[in-house]
């Protein structure tokens, strides 16, 4: 019996398979990958994986002796792939991480603290710098005692991946004593070259969450501080807790246009009359928006593949 002219997937050279994946997305290979032997064979291909990865990567690894190592350790670009997605690298001495967003491949740095303007910062009366087994950074800050709070990070939106939505969250936990950052919403905003883009009121609180905000604890004397701020309600934005035992929350979110060299300013600030301390700060976190919908079924990426 003659066969008609019709050719079959799975009659398809391995290599050809490979090449159409790498047209796709990694979420796409994770799916294709349970078509048959030869797809789930093509899906660990090189040619597939490298594809996914930035085209920039070695030289923003080339900056951190731990990318320059696990460039020279790695055996594919899969295990590449996903040892970036699991591991961010500290990059710019120290002072970032970088890290690929595991359903899309998409770039992600985290701003430590070191990297941030924290007003007062320098000054030991106010901010105390010390290690912190949880933090993926040598040093986070520690607030010891201020009225005004103020954190800004900047970093240019060159470094990021091109026509993206992107989040920005500030990432942080509290020590067992502190006081004063859970009564009063305090002010965010987000810039990009200059221009504002956003800004709203977050509260540090989940537990507050719908409840009516009050004067906050510990008051201090009106002329202690430069201005003070009346109780107002949070615009709805809370902390939740991450996966690595860290609190964030939102800043904000920019699209990351195509071909535009800008630079994004983000702000956190209150500057109401009365002492906080106990504010831990590991950093910003700049991730792609759309992370947060899929992440649970990415989690499975290594098992499927």
């Amino acid at each position: 019996m003659e066969r008609s002219g019709e050719l079959h997937l799975n009659e398809l050279p391995e290599g050809c398979i490979a090449n159409v994946l790498s047209f796709t997305a990694p979420l796409d290979v994770a799916r294709l990958s349970a078509v048959s032997p030869m797809f789930k064979s093509a899906a660990i291909s090189d040619v597939v994986w490298e594809r996914f990865l930035p085209s920039d990567l070695e030289s923003v690894l080339s900056t951190s002796p731990d990318g320059s190592l696990l460039l020279a350790s790695v055996s594919s670009k899969r295990e590449l792939y996903f040892s970036l997605c699991d591991n961010p690298i500290l990059v710019d001495n120290g002072r970032k991480s970088f890290s690929l967003e595991k359903k899309s491949g998409k770039k992600c740095y985290m701003l430590s603290a070191m990297d941030l303007v924290i007003t007062w910062s320098d000054t030991p009366q106010y901010w105390k710098w010390n290690s912190n087994p949880a933090s993926r950074f040598p040093e986070v800050a520690e607030l010891i005692k201020v009225c005004w709070l103020e954190i800004r990070g900047k970093i240019n939106t060159s470094m990021l991946s091109p026509s993206i939505l992107y989040t920005a969250n500030l990432v942080f936990k509290f020590s067992i004593e502190a006081y004063g950052l859970d009564d009063q919403p305090v002010e965010v905003a987000m810039k990009l070259d200059g221009d504002k883009i956003c800004a709203h009121s977050v509260c540090w609180n989940a537990e507050r969450r719908g409840q009516q905000f009050h004067t906050a604890r510990r008051p201090v004397d009106f002329f202690s501080c430069r201005r003070s701020i009346p109780a107002r309600e949070s615009d709805g934005h809370y902390p939740k807790k991450r996966g690595d035992g860290w609190l964030e929350i939102e800043l904000g979110d920019f699209l990351c246009t195509e071909g535009e060299d800008g630079e994004l300013e983000t702000r956190v600030f209150d500057g109401t009359n009365y002492w906080k301390h106990g504010l831990i700060v590991e950093g910003i976190e700049i991730r792609p928006k759309e992370a947060d919908l899929l992440q649970s079924y990415v989690g499975g990426f290594r098992e499927d593949l």
